[in-house]
C-alpha cells in the first residue's frame, strides 16, 4: 500500500521543496507533491515553482521570521541547482 512518505519520494522534488509549495498555496504536502510534481513537467512550471518559494522568502521577511527566510533561501538556492531552467525565461 502506498503510503504518504511514498507519494512525497515519488516526485522530482525535495521535502523542503513540497513543503514551499505546500506553504505557498495552503494546502497539504501531498496535495503538494502532487502539485509541484506536475508543475515541473509542464511550460514554465519550474518558473512557477521558483516564483513561488521567492513569494514564501518574502512573506517571511515581511512578517519578520528571519529564520523561516533562511531556511527556505537555501531551499530556493537547492532548487534552482537542482533545475536551472527555473531561471529560464522567468519574467
Amino acid at each position: 500500500m502506498i503510503n504518504e512518505n511514498d507519494i512525497l519520494d515519488m516526485t522530482c522534488l525535495t521535502r523542503a521543496e513540497i513543503a514551499a509549495i505546500a506553504e505557498h498555496e495552503h494546502i497539504t504536502e501531498v496535495e503538494a507533491a502532487e502539485i509541484g510534481d506536475y508543475m515541473m513537467h509542464i511550460h514554465h512550471g519550474p518558473q512557477k515553482v521558483q516564483a513561488m518559494i521567492c513569494d514564501d522568502i518574502r512573506d517571511a521577511l515581511h512578517n519578520g521570521q528571519l529564520t523561516h527566510a533562511r531556511a527556505l533561501y537555501k531551499t530556493l538556492a537547492a532548487f534552482v541547482a537542482d533545475h536551472p531552467e527555473a531561471l529560464r525565461g522567468n519574467g
